[in-house]
């Protein structure tokens, strides 16, 4: 199995964008392509969750081919759910580490905010198991359970959960491509208006649009990658194990452990999948980076900060950079490349080695990769 490296890497701003889903991925992918200094590439790979009911068009790999000017370079597209972006660059990467093409361009994006919420809620809403849907659950009141749990089960209070948007909106400040550049206090968070308790606004992701772009290849870059892992889970919460732990991230979090030669102590950074504040905490803990219940704990102390020994979502996370469902898997990945070659700028960490998480459905399909600076 050949190493594979990344050349270069792109993303547009997040937020909401009146442009179209095919120029916002264009502009990630040529802003990749400009990074790596490299125009030819043997393949594209796609992530998007539901362009043919966010946008109304299908073969969308072709279209984008197309619309790139490379009609006739191979495409495809691949689809996890919440976590297409992260399976593309997994797609992407096999087909570099076997050998059968050189370079890999995966681009990644969701367009969504010219939708109304309810819409969108209803789009999202197609990836929880149909028993449990048609008892009328949501993402939301299902992530409101998994909350309950967790606090009830380790005696996490709202304060603990609402730190983690804290953090994350002042880490979204310092980064220009983030949906929400302002900071929340804690008083915001904890009096914002309900969602499904105990998960209030300001626990929960925005609705955006936007797009990320990275070029593998086998030719030695300064970064590549380590390890990836992939885990799954029943849809459907009656049939897990726990309701606070996600075995879909424990396993991925194993494999690429594995893959990589590492340990979770081997990790200086990490963005992780917070479509909801308190999977933030939830995740840490599944990553290894912390005991079962003390997750909430190393927030509170700082560790997770952008000066805490593990920084954790730098970015801002899906909270404040913002969550265009297809494009965030691939993001965190261009996140974590920024931060291992030292191009964050004003919230940059000191960091070799770096993981990102992504989650999948309410992590029934969830994938973790790990990079190194070489």
């Amino acid at each position: 199995m050949a190493e594979v490296y990344i050349a270069g890497v792109g993303m547009t701003k997040f937020g909401r964008s009146e442009r179209s889903l095919l120029n916002l991925m264009a502009e990630a992918a040529r802003t990749a392509l400009t990074h790596a200094g490299i125009y030819e590439f043997d393949a594209i790979y796609l992530g998007a969750m539901n362009p043919e009911e966010f946008v109304g068009d299908g073969c969308f790999a072709a279209l984008f081919a197309d619309y790139l000017g490379y009609a006739y370079v191979p495409s495809l597209r691949v689809e996890t759910g919440t976590s297409s972006g992260a399976a593309a660059f997994f797609a992407a990467w096999t087909a570099v580490a076997s050998g059968h093409y050189r370079r890999v361009l995966v681009v990644a994006g969701e367009k969504m905010t010219h939708l109304s919420t309810p819409r969108v809620a209803e789009i999202l809403s197609r990836m929880i198991d149909p028993y449990e849907r048609s008892y009328g659950a949501t993402m939301p009141a299902l992530a409101a359970m998994v909350t309950r749990a967790y606090m009830e089960e380790h005696g996490v209070g709202p304060k603990e959960l609402a730190l983690v948007a804290v953090k994350n909106h002042h880490n979204g400040t310092l980064n220009p491509y983030a949906h929400f550049q302002q900071e929340v206090s804690l008083e915001e968070v904890m009096e914002s208006r309900m969602i499904a308790d105990p998960l209030r606004l300001y626990h929960c992701c925005p609705i955006s649009d936007g797009a990320a772009a990275a070029l593998l290849t086998a030719e030695e870059q300064p970064v590549k990658v380590a390890g990836m892992g992939h885990g799954t889970d029943h849809p459907a919460l009656r049939h897990r194990d726990s309701l606070t732990s996600f075995r879909a991230t424990v396993a991925a979090a194993q494999r690429a452990y594995k893959m990589a030669d590492k340990r979770p102590g081997d990790i200086q950074v990490a963005e992780v999948h917070d479509a909801f504040a308190p999977f933030e905490i939830i995740s840490t803990e599944d990553l290894g980076f912390f005991p079962p219940g003390k997750g909430a704990r190393a927030l509170v102390k700082g560790r997770t900060a952008l000066d805490g020994d593990l920084p954790i979502n730098p970015s801002g996370g899906l909270k404040a950079r913002g969550h265009p469902v297809g494009a965030t898997g691939l993001a965190q990945i261009v996140e974590i490349v920024w931060q291992l070659k030292g191009e964050a700028e004003k919230r940059q960490v000191e960091a070799r080695v770096g993981l990102s998480h992504s989650i999948g459905g309410l992590a029934s399909n969830n994938w973790v990769t790990i990079l190194e600076r070489v």
